[in-house]
């Protein structure tokens, strides 16, 4: 059950990173004159939030499963 539930959060957890990975990106890019420093910034907020993400979804999924014994 925890497999499958797993399965189910992963790709939605890499769609929120690669959406903030181009949100970040996109708002970043009107502040600095090259490329290099805004994909860097948008990258670490796409980080951030996949790992935010994992854990919040882990810990729903551990008290979910839990919970139903």
């Amino acid at each position: 059950m925890k497999l499958g539930m797993c399965l189910v959060f992963i790709p939605f957890i890499i769609i929120a990173a690669l959406m903030a990975y181009l949100i970040s990106y996109n708002e970043w890019r009107h502040h600095y004159p090259t490329k290099k420093e805004p994909k860097k910034l948008a990258l670490q907020s796409a980080i951030v939030t996949f790992i935010i993400l994992s854990v919040l979804a882990s810990l729903f999924i551990y008290f979910i499963t839990d919970f139903n014994k």
